[in-house]
């Protein structure tokens, strides 16, 4: 069965910093891109990073550019999202998803199976 579960979510002051985690199981990472995606409240789901699976190639939204750093573990069969100088914008619940090899843009439909995700908070 395929599965992903994100974690590492929570609660940090502006400026701060988390690290989000997104596990695999049911296939094989290596073989597969993932997506973070992220949806505020009253606002629609916006895609955050990608990382493809075929050359490691990265991708970023203007909003999050040099600030979130996207890598994948596939020994680990774990993707993560590293994310710093966080602002109470970035507030949102986080969700990983995945399609086969290669990113897809923001495309939501392009990417198959999703996480429940996980609530990020930033505020002082």
């Amino acid at each position: 069965q395929v599965q992903l579960v994100e974690s590492g979510g929570g609660l940090v002051q502006p400026g701060g910093s988390l690290r989000l985690s997104c596990a695999a199981s049911g296939f094989t990472l290596n073989y597969y891109a993932i997506g973070w995606f992220r949806q505020a409240p009253g606002k629609e789901r916006e895609g955050v990073s990608c990382i493809s699976s075929s050359d490691g190639s990265t991708y970023y939204a203007d909003s999050v550019k040099g600030r979130f750093t996207i890598s994948r573990d596939n020994a680990e069969n774990t993707v993560y999202l590293q994310m710093n100088s966080l602002k109470p914008e970035d507030t949102a619940v986080y969700y990983c998803a995945t399609r086969y090899r290669r990113c897809a843009g923001w495309d939501q439909n392009q990417y198959k199976y999703w996480g429940q995700g996980t609530q990020v908070t930033v505020s002082s």
